[in-house]
């Protein structure tokens, strides 16, 4: 039972190592994409924008999926993708790139989707802190791909490189292969209505924690995407660019963790809500008065990085404190993460076509501002609803 205990859990921090690191890893290696494989600067924002497209689109799919065959099951082959995805990108072709991309995207929606329940399947007791652990490793993986990839592609090469991030990809599957052998079958579990599922979209609710998600979800990979050509553009080099986009996912690590705590009564949410609103605006509106300013860009990647790391965690807590029960809970993140990622797979994309069009980002992060103001208040405005059916 130990045995099988450990390689589960080891399997789950696996996987999130892969949630986010086939994504944070491609920013700061844009400019050998484009010199090295012919990638057009048009194109750099696809490569963020297509894994969301995948998220938005698959969700649901995935979801039902893993009620009709088995969470581990279905999870083992969202695997196998992401690793066949991972290495199609190592192919110096643009087209291979985008090919794997797609598959990266089908491959990370099943951790997305199926991980927290696989969680809750197998440690139903320890589930707080597993969740803790796989939100942990996937914060701290992605930030280290961030800081790694480019200084990486100076010393060694850029196949090279994509090749030993898409590593931790196939060692994920490999493992999960392993798992799925030993865990139990699954139960079978009769299927919501369909008068159920969509009961909670009649809610103002429901819509205000879906834009909530989807703006910080915008907000997320567009810098993610854009932060370190941003940087670039000042002065910076590609390497210094690196360095801040990793204090800027660094950063948001310890609020990932701490958000859920200060979150737990009114005030809290309504405090998480300011963090998280007024880090993305006053990092964003400042990064345009400071080019060229180290200290000033680290400060400010730090204001973000708060922000950032507090956003994903203040959904959570709005997905199971403004929902009655744990259906509706499971509901209510499925719409937002379904249409939330729909509208954060806009951001990064047409960042990059402004960009492009007016050979400016004061316009873009002028934006930003403006989106991380209305997080803000519609976090206020969600803190101070009553929950769905009350």
């Amino acid at each position: 039972m130990k045995k099988k205990n450990f390689l589960i859990g080891a399997g789950i921090l696996l996987i999130a190592a892969n949630l986010r690191l086939p994504i944070t890893m491609i920013p700061p290696i844009l400019p050998w994409l484009q010199s090295e494989i012919g990638l057009a600067p048009s194109m750099s924002g696809w490569l963020t924008t297509i894994p969301l497209v995948m998220f938005a689109l698959l969700s649901p799919v995935i979801a039902h999926l893993g009620i009709k065959q088995g969470n581990a099951r279905v999870l083992f082959f969202t695997l196998l993708i992401l690793a066949i995805g991972g290495y199609l990108r190592v192919i110096p072709n643009s087209y291979f790139l985008l090919l794997g991309t797609v598959l990266i995207g089908v491959g990370i929606s099943g951790g997305n989707v199926l991980l927290p329940a696989v969680i809750q399947e197998y440690f139903p007791t320890k589930a707080t802190v597993f969740t803790s652990l796989y939100t942990f490793t996937m914060g701290l993986v992605a930030s280290l791909g961030t800081g790694l990839a480019a200084p990486l592609v100076k010393k060694i090469n850029l196949p090279m490189t994509l090749a030993l991030f898409s590593l931790i990809g196939l060692g994920g599957f490999l493992l999960w292969a392993v798992v799925v052998r030993i865990v139990p079958k699954p139960h079978h579990v009769k299927a919501t209505t369909q008068n159920k599922v969509t009961s909670i979209n009649h809610y103002q609710l429901t819509w205000l924690i879906t834009f909530f998600f989807g703006t910080q979800s915008l907000l997320y990979y567009s810098m993610l995407t854009w932060l370190p050509s941003f940087w670039t553009s000042t002065g910076f080099s590609v390497t210094t660019a690196g360095l801040l986009a990793t204090i800027f996912q660094l950063c948001g690590m310890p609020m990932s963790l701490l958000t859920p705590i200060i979150a737990r009564k009114k005030i809290g949410m309504a405090l998480a809500s300011s963090i998280v609103g007024g880090g993305f605006a006053i990092g964003a509106g400042l990064l345009l008065l400071f080019p060229g300013n180290f200290t000033a860009n680290v400060i400010l990647a730090i204001i973000l990085g708060i922000g950032a790391g507090s956003a994903f965690s203040l959904c959570v807590v709005f997905f199971q404190k403004k929902s009655a029960n744990f259906r509706q809970t499971a509901q209510l993140s499925g719409t937002a993460q379904s249409f939330g990622y729909l509208l954060a797979a806009v951001g990064p994309a047409l960042s990059g076509y402004l960009q492009g069009l007016l050979h400016s980002w004061t316009p873009i992060f002028i934006a930003y501002t403006i989106l991380g103001v209305l997080l803000l208040i519609s976090g206020i405005i969600i803190t101070n609803k009553k929950p769905l059916n009350s």
